[in-house]
């Protein structure tokens, strides 16, 4: 802003002509006569990176059938198991569905229910129904017990 010069003005120009060509784009928001229900959906993709053995957090967090928060990221930290890479991810979408929802009391428009979080792997149920840590499952407990 101090020091404009022509590249600046050829960027700008373009950034404004992709908006006008982009003017449809958009999410589309569908009033529904179901209830406003919160629900989270999340999936991650243990060691996926083949550089950083990072795995990938993924989620998606639906306000009826509207999407309104979504999330693919690459995790901070290597994850020993896919377990663990999932309860991480649960972690971020549960942390997520927490702040939407304060925001919908805030806006008097509280959800219906309590919020729904859907995962797909079986060692997170059966670490969920056993709630016995051991060794093996200590580096997770902090998440774990936020979920």
């Amino acid at each position: 802003m101090s020091a404009p010069r022509s590249p600046h003005l050829v960027a700008t120009k373009r950034i404004l002509r992709y908006l006008k060509s982009t003017l449809g784009f958009g999410l589309s928001f569908h009033q529904s006569s179901s209830p406003l229900a919160l629900r989270g959906f999340s999936d991650s993709d243990w060691s996926a990176c083949p550089d950083t053995c990072r795995s990938t957090t993924s989620f998606c967090v639906f306000l009826g059938s509207n999407l309104i928060s979504w999330c693919a990221k690459k995790q901070s930290i290597v994850s020993r198991s896919s377990a663990e890479a999932e309860y991480r991810s649960l972690a971020h979408v549960c942390a997520n569905t927490i702040w939407i929802s304060h925001l919908l009391h805030k806006l008097a428009l509280p959800p219906s229910g309590p919020t729904l979080l859907l995962r797909d792997n079986l060692s997170t149920d059966y670490m969920a129904s056993n709630s016995m840590f051991h060794a093996r499952t200590k580096h997770i407990e902090l998440d774990y017990h936020f979920i």
